[in-house]
């Protein structure tokens, strides 16, 4: 699918009625923040606004008090409740800018306070791992999102995109893929169960 046909849905989306909120999930590395991000900035700051499920991941201090640093992506890494509160807060907006949290990849550190979603913005895009989970808090995030559109890439580019992010980031080559093997694949598995509740499947 051409990104002008997403574009187009999404501008539907946002011209429905109220405000809207479209999810974009898939496994890690299928390209959903960039996704996310050109969508907001074909519709216009004053029209779109981007909030990321990654400004949800737990304190890395409170994922080793809990014993899941190394575990850091997964399911319960994340305040899914937090998620699921904002989301809600989001649909229905009041007068006045709420404030999202965003996830700062240099410091590897959940930034409250990051994202302004001001009351004129028609359409919240939400981007992650787990919008389509449907276990414990997570269920209660699919009946908050208007439309939720699954990525799927070719595995095989997914997974270097995904070993050069963490190179990019700091990670060692070696520390990288064995990461991305361990970690984000077997995410990635947990994920790609849940692809046929999504509205869409890009391919």
């Amino acid at each position: 699918m051409e990104f002008t046909e997403l574009e187009a849905r999404a501008r539907a989306l946002a011209a429905s009625g109220g405000r809207r909120i479209l999810g974009i999930t898939g496994p890690p590395g299928a390209g959903k923040s960039t996704l996310a991000a050109r969508l907001a900035q074909a519709l216009g700051p004053e029209r779109a606004a981007v909030v990321p499920m990654d400004g949800f991941h737990l304190a890395q201090a409170e994922l080793e008090r809990l014993g899941r640093a190394d575990r850091k992506g997964a399911p319960d890494t994340f305040d899914a409740a937090g998620y699921a509160a904002l989301l809600a807060r989001l649909r229905a907006p009041a007068p006045g800018t709420v404030y999202a949290p965003a996830f700062d990849r240099s410091l590897e550190e959940p930034v409250a306070g990051s994202i302004p979603v001001g009351p004129v913005v028609r359409l919240v895009i939400t981007e992650g791992n787990y919008l389509l989970h449907d276990t414990g808090e997570w269920a209660a995030l699919r009946a908050l999102l208007d439309e939720v559109w699954f990525l799927a890439p070719d595995d095989a580019l997914r997974v270097r995109r995904l070993v050069e992010r963490h190179v990019r980031h700091g990670k060692a080559p070696a520390r990288a893929e064995e990461w991305v093997a361990r970690s984000d694949e077997a995410n990635a598995r947990l994920i790609a169960a849940d692809r046929d509740r999504a509205d869409l499947v890009v391919e």
